[in-house]
């Protein structure tokens, strides 16, 4: 049966090699040709981790006539390797006992499993070794007899001797191979790992904090960062010589009385000034102009020329993630002045109460499309909204300014919620058909004993009546705003009286990962029927934070958060 693993870490190449040994081995092949064939696959997966990449090992059982069974390996290279050229490496072995395979794979993680393959793959070197070290001791026993017989089997002695020597010089090769391969894999696994750890952070002072520490003490005596932008494109003082060359040229710069041989490096003469100890100056790179300059002394005395080779990488890695994390800064900041600008001050009409308040999301891009409005119509009576763009940033927050600014005049025209709805769907359809968003008005009138409501793939309004009973307004609502659908979204009426308070809120403030939206709603009406008539009479925008501190008491949010409260006041 074939069998294929695919390949993008050293993990994964060790745990193909050791599954591929035992296939051979369950297949009857010899022990000296399975060494062969782990030798030989190591040393090409070695050559694919180098090139990068997704690789793809197969094991495939071959049957052809006349009952000959034979074992191919063949490792397909990924697609940038065989866009570069790169041919497929195959290897075909005699299976003599073929109806051995196993029908299970072979290494699938489990410690025990990869233990066992470990020492099998002992064994099969251990009867390598003894096999040479019986012709080593055939070979001295025949050198003892034949030098007391002619010089030309003395000869033959010399010769097989000179075999001997070659044998083991392979073996010292292999080892010298083994920690070269060991030495890259450690450089790869650290490079990996310090990427992660400079492209997880969204701020670049952050970014800055943390590369001192990854370089230290293994890599790097001293560090030292001079940013354009912070210092000045100018030399500035104290700068070492190499690294204004560095600036000026864009090219890595060593500087030592002795040539450094460092690839894609260039020597640079000592500094009179400055002590005789090396220092390699790397510019901090971006697709636009240099950041700056990335200064630092050797842990010894001089740098490995691979581990100089992945310093230089490390060091673009992270001017990508400190120019990365600024864009995102600046377009953040643009994003929460824009919002923070259209969340504009609430009306205060004489009839009714409002509150809200507006939080953004604590961790990613913290600038959403959540927004509420509240406002004046031209017959006296006040609409409130709250709505929820779909996505976040600058365009997210650009959307919901034309959303509200369409919804004011939409309103001045006169119109219940569920036509103002209909509107914003039809508006936002056909300016973005690819974005959606949702939304719920409610309306109040001071010559009127009723609540007029509409809602668009939103959550559903709480109302707390004058008593203290809470309700959640569930009477179904219209689909998102700007869905390809064709809608007429309904109003729904409700009695109300002084001392009724609605809430209006996002989904921010009520869903959970864990738990889903419905307990959440229900934390809600049980947080607004907590309060006492006066207290939502005297203090609205209080009640509005007591509604947020139980149901945001987990720091970290997904998501942005909006509640709007209306008070409906006595006498009014």
């Amino acid at each position: 049966m074939m069998r294929t693993w695919t390949i993008s870490g050293v993990l994964d190449a060790a745990r193909a090699r050791i599954a591929t040994a035992r296939l051979a081995a369950a297949h009857g092949v010899p022990p000296l040709e399975r060494t062969r064939l782990s030798a030989a696959l190591s040393a090409h997966l070695r050559q694919c981790l180098t090139k990068g990449g997704t690789w793809r090992l197969t094991l495939n059982p071959i049957t052809r006539a006349g009952g000959e069974s034979r074992l191919e390996v063949l490792v397909t290279p990924s697609p940038e390797a065989t866009a570069a050229g790169q041919p497929p490496w195959r290897m075909t072995l005699a299976c003599p006992e073929p109806d051995r395979a196993p029908q299970t794979d072979a290494a699938d993680g489990d410690p025990t499993t990869l233990a066992e393959a470990l020492l099998g793959a002992d064994e099969d070197t251990a009867l390598v070794l003894r096999k040479l070290r019986e012709q080593e001791e055939l070979v001295a026993f025949h050198r003892e007899e034949l030098q007391q017989t002619n010089q030309g089997v003395v000869a033959l002695h010399a010769e097989l001797d000179a075999a001997g020597r070659a044998q083991r010089e392979a073996f010292a090769a292999e080892r010298k191979a083994r920690t070269e391969a060991e030495e890259a894999r450690r450089r790869l696994t650290f490079l990996a790992d310090a990427s992660a750890v400079l492209t997880t952070p969204l701020n670049h002072h952050e970014i800055l904090r943390r590369l001192p520490d990854l370089l230290k003490p293994a890599y790097a005596g001293n560090v030292d960062l001079w940013l354009f932008e912070t210092d000045g494109d100018e030399p500035r003082e104290g700068a070492h010589p190499a690294a204004v060359t560095a600036a000026r040229t864009g090219r890595p710069q060593y500087a030592a009385d002795h040539p450094g041989g460092l690839a894609g490096v260039d020597d640079h003469p000592p500094s009179p000034e400055r002590s005789a100890r090396p220092v390699l100056c790397i510019p901090l790179p971006t697709r636009r102009e240099p950041l700056g300059v990335l200064t630092m002394s050797p842990p010894g005395e001089r740098w490995d020329p691979d581990d100089a080779v992945m310093l230089v990488e490390l060091t673009r890695r992270a001017s990508i993630a400190i120019d990365n994390a600024r864009r995102y800064e600046h377009n953040r900041d643009i994003a929460e002045t824009l919002q923070r600008a259209l969340l504009t001050e609430l009306p205060t009409p004489d009839f009714l109460g409002l509150a809200a308040r507006y939080l953004p999301a604590t961790h990613g891009l913290n600038i959403g499309g959540d927004w509420y409005d509240a406002f004046r119509q031209p017959d006296g009576g006040v609409i409130a909204v709250v709505g929820d763009v779909t996505g976040h940033g600058l365009h997210a927050a650009v959307m919901m300014s034309q959303l509200r600014t369409a919804l004011r005049a939409y309103a001045v025209d006169g119109g219940s919620p569920g036509r103002l709805l209909t509107r914003l769907h039809n508006f936002l359809h056909n300016l973005q058909p690819d974005l959606y968003a949702t939304a719920v008005i409610a309306r109040f009138h001071p010559d009127e004993p009723t609540m007029t409501w509409a809602a668009a793939g939103h959550p559903p309004p709480v109302l707390r009546g004058p008593d203290g009973r809470v309700r959640v307004l569930d009477a179904k609502p219209g689909a998102m705003l700007g869905i390809p659908l064709k809608q007429d979204i309904a109003d729904h009426t409700v009695r109300v009286a002084p001392g009724t308070t609605l809430a209006l809120y996002t989904d921010g403030l009520v869903e959970r990962r864990a738990r889903g939206i419905d307990p959440g709603i229900e934390r809600l009406a049980a947080a607004l029927g907590s309060f006492g008539p006066q207290e939502l009479r005297i203090d609205l925008g209080g009640a509005a934070d007591g509604i947020l501190d139980p149901l945001l008491s987990d720091s970290e949010r997904d998501d942005d958060v909006c509640l709007l409260l209306c008070h409906l006041r006595e006498g009014g």
